[in-house]
């Protein structure tokens, strides 16, 4: 599936070639507090697939609880996150932020992980609650 996205202002911007099937959840606690939520949403795709068309992300490099360095790109001038990948941004996988994809309405999660950090209402807190179609 071809898609296309971009940091909040725009100011970094991709596009991608990415499979609806690598969709996923991570529960770890290094996602809830780069996003501050319970959990993150990526999609994993090869480098190859990933064409930036914008300006550059900056990156900070973040050390795992398993001592692997992980490569986290994001905007310099909103902060958005975009991308993740390993310590050697040509090898393996890139992980591309849910939130920054402009058809993420389509992209739904196709498995978990890091889920011994779940927060264990996250995952029916939403069902029961009031909602309202805006604020």
């Amino acid at each position: 599936m071809k898609i296309d996205g971009q940091c909040h202002c725009g100011h970094v911007t991709y596009e991608a070639e990415i499979d609806p099937e690598r969709v996923h959840i991570c529960h770890c606690d290094d996602c809830q507090r780069l996003t501050g939520s319970p959990y993150r949403v990526s999609v994993q795709a090869a480098r190859s697939d990933i064409r930036l068309t914008g300006n550059p992300p900056r990156v900070y490099t973040k050390t795992g609880e398993s001592g692997r360095k992980r490569r986290q790109y994001f905007c310099p001038e909103c902060g958005s996150p975009v991308f993740v990948c390993g310590e050697d941004p040509d090898q393996g996988d890139w992980g591309i932020r849910w939130g920054s994809i402009n058809q993420r309405r389509g992209l739904s999660p196709k498995r978990q992980m890091w889920c011994r950090s779940a927060i264990p209402w996250a995952a029916s807190a939403f069902e029961d609650l009031p909602q309202r179609e805006t604020q």
